[in-house]
């Protein structure tokens, strides 16, 4: 309960999206301590929003599991860069490419040149997300709804649309929910209702694809101490983040990565059409 850091936290105000390096304390992404054991050997994965925080975590989860990595972000180039280092410190290629998920050209442009650069895709993480919060819903407009579901869950349908014809049986795909798609958080309203659209679209594309030989499964991670948190959330909110779980703090990426790595390699060959929670003891239904 206490290895890893416990609320109050310190005042961090940042701008949409945040970036990792100037969180205090920042996220444990695995940097010093994941150890990979071969299970995703000669794979070929890609990330979309693998910069920082959960997505981070899993690039170097996959690199010291044997697996290349193309990451999608949105531009924050400094978080990026030293997530690639840190790949390529693995022994594996990374593969960076910036972009708007908003935008359906560079949605399929992600997937264009993972397979150009790697010729195929065998893992699909999508955990891109963008949210704010709000106390009332007059407060939302109706731009920023277009844009959490754009981002959220629209990128997810056109990035597996795009990437099908690149994933052979046995591929696998990942999409990140959240906690907020069983117990939505009001002041999330946008945001959550995408995360329980994830839920639904995994869990009926999987049904779609089984007969590919293609997994579907997501990931309902939360609270987890990432750069969203404090760039869009209010301070109290960040202070005291993740001390209302059974564990009494927020989780760390590293903490949620080892799921992603079940998910993806072979040993998952018969998990597909479920949802995963990481959630330090709040249950999921």
């Amino acid at each position: 309960m206490r290895k890893y850091p416990i609320p109050p936290f310190p005042r961090q105000p940042q701008e949409v999206p945040g970036d990792q390096f100037k969180m205090d304390p920042k996220p444990d992404c695995g940097e010093q301590t994941y150890v990979g054991h071969g299970r995703m050997t000669g794979k070929i994965a890609l990330i979309t929003g693998g910069d920082s925080g959960i997505g981070r975590a899993v690039a170097i989860a996959f690199a010291r599991e044997g697996a290349d990595v193309a990451i999608s972000y949105l531009d924050e180039h400094e978080d990026a860069q030293d997530t690639a280092r840190l790949v390529e410190e693995a022994g594996r290629q990374c593969l960076l490419i910036p972009g708007d998920l908003v935008d359906k050209a560079h949605c399929e442009d992600v997937v264009a040149k993972t397979v150009e650069r790697f010729g195929r895709i065998d893992t699909l993480v999508n955990n891109a997300a963008f949210q704010m919060s709000h106390e009332t819903l007059e407060e939302i407009s109706d731009e920023e709804w277009v844009r959490t579901f754009d981002t959220n869950i629209t990128a997810i349908f056109r990035i597996c649309k795009a990437a099908l014809p690149s994933m052979a049986p046995g591929s696998s795909i990942i999409n990140t929910s959240s906690v907020n798609s069983d117990s939505p958080t009001p002041t999330l309203l946008p945001y959550a209702t995408t995360k329980g659209a994830i839920a639904n679209f995994s869990a009926g594309l999987a049904q779609m694809l089984g007969p590919k030989g293609i997994r579907v499964n997501s990931v309902a991670p939360g609270p987890i101490w990432t750069p969203l948190i404090v760039a869009t959330m209010p301070e109290d909110t960040v202070r005291d983040f993740g001390s209302q779980t059974p564990l009494g703090r927020p989780g760390q990426p590293v903490e949620v990565s080892p799921i992603y790595v079940l998910l993806a390699s072979d040993e998952g060959s018969y998990i597909t059409g479920s949802r995963y929670g990481v959630t330090g003891g709040k249950p999921i239904l």
